[in-house]
């Protein structure tokens, strides 16, 4: 068997014979460990250089902390900062709208999109003006307008906002009775609920915008549901008869009122075009007495002859006498035409 190759140590450490080995060995580690501090410093350079540039995402901004301090804020795009833990940078979403539900939450958003409201009674159960209770369910959508406001101004910026959405909402609510809010009311309540929320939020400089506050389910109690559902019922059957009533009477007393119109309009023409006559009539009359005083004769003649061109043409049989005949009794052709 052949015997194993021997491998000499010394041409690693860079040393020679057994006199002048060992000086070499010990100026070795003495620059390799001159060199140590060096390396850890390149080291910690070339880790930290990887988080001094960041990038902001089109829908956010960020904000930048020196020492835990806001520094300033920064708009989407590529940047550079002081490594950390000099500088650190937070990225909030302003361009996102974002949303807070109440009286219920969102298992799973899909096609069909799975609720539960288990638990949750102390959010939705509301008392009305009326002394009545009425199950509202709601979803405030907002984004973040002033990032500086919406991390720093307010501790637990989102609990806040979603108390402060409770409060304003049961304000809202027990100004009105119970059918307001489960009938009519709904979009008043949803436009008093935004502004007065937005009023709050600028007051507490959450830097929050409210977009929109939206009623997702406003009921009566289960326990009263059937009643009120009757009584709803019977209040739909009256506005359905007083509609049916109101197009009843904007059918009938319009025509009535046009009619009666019609007929005064005819009336007074008719007084008009009788007063006018008249009056021409006696002008007519004044005229012609006038010109009989002025000629007596004359104005007889004119008026005979004018009466007689009237006459004569309507009479379908025409008997002429000579003024100057003699006789008792004229030869008359008594079975002859005209």
């Amino acid at each position: 068997m052949s015997e194993p190759p021997i491998i000499d140590i010394r041409k690693f450490t860079g040393g020679g014979d057994d006199d002048g080995g060992g000086g070499d060995i010990s100026e070795n580690g003495k620059a390799l460990a001159r060199l140590l501090p060096l390396l850890a410093l390149a080291f910690i350079l070339l880790g930290s250089s990887s988080t001094a540039v960041f990038t902001v995402e089109p829908e956010e901004e960020g904000v930048i902390l020196r020492f835990g301090e806001y520094s300033r804020t920064v708009e989407p795009g590529l940047h550079f900062k002081l490594p950390s833990p000099v500088e650190t940078v937070w990225k909030v979403p302003t361009q996102r709208q974002l949303k807070e539900e109440f009286g219920f939450r969102t298992l799973k958003a899909d096609v069909r999109s799975e609720y539960t409201s288990k638990g949750l009674d102390d959010e939705k159960l509301m008392l009305t003006g009326d002394l009545n209770v009425a199950v509202v369910e709601w979803i405030a959508q907002y984004r973040v307008k002033d990032p500086y406001k919406f991390l720093f101004k307010v501790r637990n910026v989102r609990s806040t906002f979603r108390d402060m959405n409770e409060a304003v909402m049961r304000q809202i609510v027990g100004d009105r009775s119970v059918t307001e809010v489960l009938t009519i009311g709904r979009q008043e309540i949803e436009s008093e609920a935004q502004r007065l929320l937005q009023e709050r939020c600028d007051e507490y400089e959450t830097g929050i915008q409210v977009e929109q506050v939206v009623l997702q389910n406003v009921t009566p109690p289960d326990p009263v549901k059937p009643s009120f559902d009757e009584v709803n019922q019977a209040q739909q059957e009256r506005e359905r008869l007083i509609n049916e009533a109101k197009t009843a009477f904007n059918k009938v007393i319009p025509a009535a009122r046009g009619q009666a119109e019609e007929m005064i309009a005819k009336a007074e023409g008719y007084a008009v075009e009788r007063t006018n006559r008249a009056s021409g009539e006696a002008g007519r009359f004044s005229a012609l007495r006038e010109a009989y005083d002025e000629a007596p004769e004359v104005t007889r003649k004119r008026l005979y002859l004018e009466t007689m061109t009237e006459v004569y043409p309507k009479a379908k049989r025409k008997i002429l006498m000579s003024e100057g005949g003699t006789g008792v009794l004229p030869l008359l052709d008594l079975q002859g035409g005209e």
